[in-house]
């Protein structure tokens, strides 16, 4: 199987040529580079910053909890260690009781809510209580900090198919895929670019090789609706004359990069996602997603249909 010498190469991939120095796919669906880096400290390649601005929001809001709970469980031994007796106003019958009016005064000093029924007596007890009131302003800051951090940062907010498809274009082939904003942070300027990746037989040597493909349309002023990227497998392209065992043996993958800017943040937003040829299918047709409402006075998006199609014959055999 040879590739078409005449597709125009991607140098500027950033990725390895060595075929035997990488393994699987590139990047993951959700545009995560599938690497794992290895040599340093877990302390060097830790960023807890941007791992606590890329948490899921209910993993997030579980951690702060924890750390809440946490923080006022340590706090609450200590002053059970250095004695209930040292906290003025304790009204208590049994040990649970104890560790109970401990964890709540602990709870109300970190919060610096400080009801006053407790109170610290003593230096030893006082000097916790400080130590503790200023953990919880600074904690505070901390989160709201990476509360402001979160809801500001910006993000593409665009979702992709979940297979890329063959179908007929003009005559002919071509490669889509689709994607669609699923918020109102609509983008303009938007920008497209997918590079093929494959496995080629080079001077006897199995090598990553990179290629631009040629899109119908790489730009769009703005986008509001879905959008289908289309790659006609013509004579410049560098699946042209490639069957399907030929896919599959090249280990194809298509990087998929989107960049736009959004009005909403006022900043260049950029995202990614990747295909393998297991996520192909061969002779499909994009259902549409898009209708005008009941009255015609508006346009209604389905995004629902974003993953559905309709299986069609190919000009061509596969």
């Amino acid at each position: 199987m040879n590739f078409n010498k005449k597709a125009k190469t991607d140098a500027e991939t950033g990725l390895g040529v060595n075929s035997n120095a990488s393994g699987g796919r590139f990047f993951h669906k959700n545009g995560q580079a599938n690497i794992i880096v290895k040599g340093s400290s877990f302390f060097e390649r830790l960023n807890i910053f941007h791992y606590l601005l890329s948490l899921s929001r209910v993993k997030f809001v579980l951690l702060i909890f924890s750390f809440f709970i946490g923080i006022n469980l340590f706090f609450a031994v200590i002053y059970l260690l250095i004695g209930v007796e040292h906290l003025g106003g304790l009204v208590f019958t049994s040990n649970t009781d104890k560790f109970g009016e401990a964890f709540f005064f602990s709870a109300q000093t970190f919060t610096t809510v400080g009801y006053g029924r407790i109170n610290p007596i003593g230096f030893l007890t006082s000097s916790v209580a400080a130590i503790e009131a200023l953990t919880g302003l600074m904690s505070f800051a901390l989160v709201t900090g990476l509360l402001y951090g979160r809801f500001s940062k910006p993000k593409a907010f665009i979702r992709f198919s979940e297979n890329a498809l063959l179908v007929p274009f003009k005559d002919g082939v071509a490669l889509m895929i689709r994607m669609v904003p699923y918020t109102t942070n609509y983008l303009v300027n938007v920008e497209a670019k997918i590079t093929l990746a494959m496995r080629v037989m080079e001077d006897d040597v199995l090598k990553n090789k990179f290629f631009n493909l040629e899109l119908d349309i790489a730009k769009a002023n703005t986008l509001t609706s879905n959008w289908t990227l289309v790659h006609p497998i013509n004579e410049n392209s560098p699946l042209w004359g490639f069957s399907k065992k030929d896919i599959d043996e090249s280990f194809v993958e298509l990087l998929v990069f989107i960049q736009g800017f959004d009005e909403s943040f006022s900043n260049t937003v950029v995202t990614r996602t990747s295909y393998t040829f297991s996520e192909f299918v061969y002779g499909a047709k994009f259902v549409p997603m898009y209708h005008p409402s009941f009255d015609n006075s508006t346009t209604i998006l389905e995004l629902d249909l974003l993953n559905n199609y309709n299986h069609v014959e190919l000009p061509v055999k596969f």
